[in-house]
């Protein structure tokens, strides 16, 4: 299993977007990672930070800003 790299990289405007207009729509964090895989999106926690991920692969897209957490 592959780890992200915390240093970061930094993720995409289009797909912050998404992000923050689904986290702004949903009821609990709960509610907003089912939004998410909906789009083919995941978050997973990786050394304390969360990393946005594309489902099935669980490619790594970037750590999350803190600010959605």
């Amino acid at each position: 299993m592959a780890h992200a790299d915390i240093g970061g990289t930094m993720i995409e405007g289009g797909l912050l977007d998404l992000l923050q207009a689904e986290r702004s729509k949903a009821l609990s964090a709960r509610e907003w990672k089912f939004r998410l895989a909906g789009f083919g999106y995941g978050i997973k926690d990786v050394q304390g930070a969360q990393v946005v991920t594309k489902l099935p692969q669980g490619t790594e897209l970037g750590v999350l800003p803190a600010t959605l957490n």
